[in-house]
């Protein structure tokens, strides 16, 4: 897979400044233009504004002469008027009418000294005040405004007052404006990506923690510590998530493994016990034993599938009565040296489990075997029905017994009460979790025999 598309950052953080400087350079761009161009509007309206105050001047003070050119008293006061070529003229210009031929410039202001102000047409009467971009003394650009204008003398011909000044009026505030402008816009930029660095950067410093607590998993963390931001909180719930059910996966495989190693152990101890007996095992206790070994590893195999899947299920039926006596064949061959008497009491053949044979056998197998190690002489199974649909087994031997605030420490994994006799403490733990998987429960208390009993609550089919 491509780290990323080409022509696109990498790094998150490159993207996010990346994004941000291009839109505040294209932000900052446009209000410079909007800007701008409102001042030049402004500073243009305002000059054409006084234009349009002298054409007022103007027109109050032309009137007609007697010889038909127009005369202006008195002419608008501004000094500039008066300075040759100052930047600021008005002029009056007769247009042609009847016999009359028009005649530029008949009157205009001392600014203009000998020169006139080229007019590029002739505007109808009536129509105000029209805005001019002309040519002026020296070719210098002039914003002009005219207006069209019919002496009261009936014989007088129209006449176009024209007010202009030069544009460099406007170039230089604008100029000072835009020079202002673009220091504070570019400080404003300054700031704005100053602001969005420090933004991006104190933004994703949760990542960079969030990469930290990651990188410690390889150190044997096992879930991700603190509070996180609510747009990353749930990724941090979801990975603490994973980081459960593999922490449990693994406990499942370690318990899995430990599981099998002890089913197991049973037939290859009555393989050794028979052997060390006599030199010559019979073919039919080795295909015996080995065809129960490969049950065990077959049944515990299909319960690490199901487990990963979707959990144990309870959809079998085992007689109870049925797994007691082969299992009691097998403890009897095993522990034939010490001569146990193992007897099945009021089991009646009605009572069934509702689970996997395997399952049944494994536990009633585990209890048995952990009973013909402490008894004396004698072992018991029981089995009655119960309430809520279940089935009550009981495992008694004749054996010490255990001390009443000793008897959960047996049902944890790998206790020994007695490191001299054989076994691996996991026995007491299988019971319990397979117990626990279809919804029963085991428990030890005293026999009535003397010893331990090992109380067996299961489904009943």
């Amino acid at each position: 897979m491509m780290r990323a598309r080409a022509g696109m950052p990498g790094s998150l953080r490159l993207r996010l400044l990346a994004g941000t400087l291009a839109w505040i350079l294209v932000s900052v761009a446009l209000a410079g233009w909007g800007l701008a161009s409102l001042f030049r509007q402004h500073i243009t309206q305002q000059l054409q504004a006084e234009l349009t105050l002298h054409l007022n001047q103007l027109t109050a003070a032309v009137n007609a002469g007697a010889d038909g050119r127009p005369v202006v008293d008195p002419p608008p006061n501004d000094p500039r008027l008066e300075q040759p070529l100052s930047g600021l003229y008005w002029q009056v210009d007769r247009l042609a009418d009847g016999g009359k031929p028009a005649l530029v410039g008949a009157a205009r202001s001392r600014s203009l000294w000998d020169q006139t102000l080229e007019m590029p047409d002739t505007p109808r009467a009536g129509a105000g005040d029209q805005t001019y971009d002309i040519a002026g003394p020296g070719g210098r650009r002039l914003e002009a405004v005219a207006r069209i204008l019919k002496p009261a003398e009936e014989d007088a011909a129209p006449l176009r007052l024209v007010v202009a000044a030069d544009r460099s009026v406007l170039a230089e505030p604008i100029s000072r404006f835009n020079g202002m402008l673009a220091i504070a816009l570019g400080a404003l930029a300054a700031g704005l990506t100053a602001a969005a660095v420090v933004q991006v950067v104190v933004g994703l410093r949760p990542l960079a923690r969030l990469r930290r607590q990651l990188a410690r998993q390889n150190a044997g963390g096992s879930r991700i510590e603190g509070r996180f931001p609510s747009e990353i909180q749930p990724l941090v719930d979801d990975f603490n998530k994973v980081l459960a059910m593999n922490a449990e996966i693994v406990q499942r495989a370690r318990t899995q493994a430990g599981n099998l190693a002890h089913a197991v152990k049973t037939p290859l101890a009555i393989l050794a016990n028979a052997a060390s007996r006599d030199g010559s095992v019979p073919a039919s206790l080795v295909d015996e034993q080995v065809g129960m070994a490969n049950r065990q590893i077959d049944h515990h195999l299909a319960r690490a599938r199901a487990a990963a899947s979707s959990g144990a299920a309870a959809d079998g039926r085992a007689p109870l009565l049925e797994a007691a006596q082969g299992l009691v064949r097998v403890m009897q061959r095993l522990y034939a040296q010490r001569g146990l008497g193992i007897e099945i009491a009021e089991v009646s053949p009605d009572l069934l489990f509702r689970g996997e044979q395997q399952d049944l056998q494994e536990m009633l197998g585990n209890l048995l075997d952990n009973a013909c190690k402490w008894a004396a002489s004698r072992v018991r199974i029981t089995a009655e029905p119960a309430d809520a649909g279940r089935l009550l087994l009981h495992i008694d031997d004749d054996g010490p017994g255990i001390e009443d605030h000793e008897r959960e420490r047996i049902f944890l994994r790998g206790v020994r009460m007695d490191e001299q006799l054989p076994g691996s403490g996991l026995g007491l733990d299988i019971v319990r979790d397979l117990a626990g998987t279809y919804g029963g429960e085991v428990h030890a208390g005293r026999s009535p025999l003397g010893g331990l009993r090992v109380s067996l609550w299961l489904p009943a089919a």
